[in-house]
């Protein structure tokens, strides 16, 4: 495997290669920096990066990756409790940040964007842990996600073939660089690719507008924001892929973003654990709902309750199991529940709900403890209760969920926020006329706001009550 990352290449510098909120570095300059904080930190069991929205983070992980050393990024606005465990559990040795984080208990390195060095470190191994990065703890402690270098670069270059991602390329977002979406796709893939990088610091429809770049990433939250500010969506007219992922991207805001941009935007599935796996593609038809077809080299199937495999009907629901290069190692210090994900015969599965069609398009339908619903006797996932509300015009957001039921066993409970005057029995209505009536909601609750986590997901489990 070539290296992950590399200076070496046809790629023309230039003084903005690379731009993090407003600060530009060439890649001869970054690279620099990042050899020389590699010199320091080589031989490291591992390095904890303070990963915000810097032009430091991104030299930081780099560095890591030339020497190395696992990198474990953390958010910049992390609680005391959540840092404190992914710090102790990951086992970094030193932490690299621009500014003392005086309760980290760690040693802290400088990261000096001035530095240079003309030294060279030994490639790391594919099966060599890259990055480790922590989930979201949403069902206990957050678990390390060991990541290899292959993994990595099996990933980008399976969206670098989809998206036809090339140097020629300008990228732009505002996404976190703690999480996949945000440092590997956004910043790594720039670094492999060779295309320019400009992060916007804040993922705001005005600096969007303002970049002119030729790619832009961004979650459902972003575009929905985008698509409320006609201005800024006209002008990124001239970009060449828009793209979406981390959650799923509503219909209407799919449309409208459509309407304003000219471009149907892209959409794409991948988590911690798997990478980038489904994307459309830029050469390739784009429907709405829908997250496309498998990457190179990234295989998928549905298995029922049963164990049984699912037809690909389009209709049918069942677990989503990946098989490729991009999969995880395991779970830092937890080989029980690394199993747990893993079957029999090697395939990973993902804890998400899919529906696959007979020409391999995937409709993800949501997490299977959350988003499958299983009423009187039916099964009905919450994603397709959310799209028929979403299509009502006083309904701005809607997070369904299912709720525990004496008689059904569960009930189907919409969450909504409303920009118009509306009642509940309009919105049930409403779901029964574009739906069977089974998936209509029981009740509807009004919220000023749903709870999400840094990339937009909608935190369900603390809606249920």
């Amino acid at each position: 495997m070539t290296a992950l990352v590399s200076l070496d290449g046809p790629v023309p510098d230039r003084p903005d290669a690379v731009t993090v909120a407003g600060e530009a570095m060439s890649r001869e300059a970054l690279f620099g920096a990042a050899g020389a904080l590699a010199d320091r930190i080589a031989g490291a069991p591992a390095v904890a990066v303070r990963a915000g929205a810097e032009q430091g983070t991104v030299v930081a992980v780099l560095a890591g990756l030339l020497a190395g050393v696992p990198v474990v990024p953390v958010p910049p606005d992390s609680g005391p409790l959540e840092r404190a465990h992914i710090l102790s559990d990951s086992g970094a040795a030193l932490l690299l940040s621009p500014g003392p984080w005086t309760d980290s208990g760690l040693p802290t390195m400088p990261i000096d964007l001035t530095a240079r060095s003309a030294g060279t470190h030994t490639q790391p191994a594919p099966d060599a842990i890259g990055l480790i990065l922590y989930t979201s703890g949403t069902t206990g402690a957050p678990k390390g996600v060991l990541i290899p270098h292959s993994a990595i670069a099996a990933g980008l270059d399976g969206i670098a073939d989809a998206w036809a991602w090339t140097s020629d390329d300008v990228l732009v977002h505002g996404l976190p660089l703690f999480h996949v979406h945000g440092l590997i796709l956004g910043v790594l893939g720039a670094l492999r690719t060779g295309s320019r990088l400009v992060h916007t610091g804040r993922p705001t429809p005005e600096a969007y507008a303002r970049a002119g770049g030729s790619l832009y990433f961004g979650v459902p939250t972003v575009w929905s924001r985008i698509a409320q500010d006609p201005d800024a969506a006209k002008a990124l007219a001239g970009a060449r892929l828009l793209v979406s992922g981390s959650a799923p991207l509503p219909i209407p805001v799919f449309e409208r973003v459509a309407e304003l941009t000219g471009h149907r935007p892209i959409e794409r599935y991948g988590m911690t654990e798997t990478l980038i796996t489904l994307s459309t593609r830029a050469d390739g038809e784009r429907r709405p709902g829908f997250v496309g077809l498998p990457i190179t080299g990234v295989e998928t199937r549905l298995v029922g309750e049963d164990g049984a495999r699912c037809p690909h009907d389009g209709e049918t629901v069942g677990e989503l199991q990946v098989r490729s290069a991009t999969v995880f190692q395991g779970y830092l210090n937890l080989p029980e529940a690394t199993a747990e994900t893993m079957t029999a015969d090697g395939w990973f599965r993902t804890g998400d709900v899919a529906a696959i069609g007979a020409d391999g398009w995937h409709r993800i339908v949501g997490r299977a403890s959350t988003d499958l619903i299983k009423t009187g006797g039916y099964r009905v996932g919450a994603g397709e209760v959310e799209g028929a509300l979403l299509t009502h015009p006083a309904v701005r957001e809607a997070a369904v969920v299912g709720a525990p039921h004496a008689d059904l066993g569960q009930e189907i409970v919409a969450y909504v926020v409303c920009d118009g005057e509306v009642s509940e029995r309009q919105l049930i209505d409403h779901v029964a006329r574009g739906l069977s009536a089974h998936k209509r909601p029981r009740r509807v609750v009004f919220v000023a706001e749903l709870p999400r986590n840094a990339m937009g997901k909608v935190q369900k489990k603390l809606l249920v009550n």
